[in-house]
């Protein structure tokens, strides 16, 4: 009976805690995608991606994800002629637009750019749920 008694204090108290507030979601997104100069190349395409995970260390990024083109099924609508990509997550476009001006990412440009010829950017801002 007396550990019944605890249990059901633990759950009051439990139930009487409050819960944080779910966190903000990301409000942009931001994906990039790197054509090398030299295609193919292992050693440009590990160095370009050692540089990408530098950005991790931006903290106004709230996700950051490096990618690879996906053996997935050759289809007229995909596009797999890129060799790198990585796609952030960022709480608004003032917060995506204080990343581009961070020290951390320009000197991420200044050390990297040698290794791409193209970059295309999709930014997307997203549309909440009803």
């Amino acid at each position: 009976m007396a550990a019944m008694m605890a249990m059901g204090g633990v759950g009051a108290a439990l139930s009487s805690a409050k819960a944080a507030p779910p966190p903000e979601e990301a409000r942009l997104v931001h994906h990039v995608f790197f054509w090398l100069k030299t295609p193919g190349s292992q050693a440009d395409r590990d160095q370009l991606i050692a540089g990408l995970r530098m950005l991790k260390d931006i903290p106004i990024i709230r996700k950051l994800q490096i990618g690879v083109p996906a053996g997935t099924e050759r289809r007229d609508v995909v596009d797999a002629s890129y060799d790198v990509s990585e796609l952030m997550h960022f709480n608004s476009a003032t917060d995506q637009k204080a990343y581009q001006d961070h020290p951390i990412h320009q000197a991420f440009v200044k050390s990297c750019e040698h290794l791409w010829q193209k970059v295309l950017v999709y930014d997307m801002e997203v549309v909440p749920d009803p």
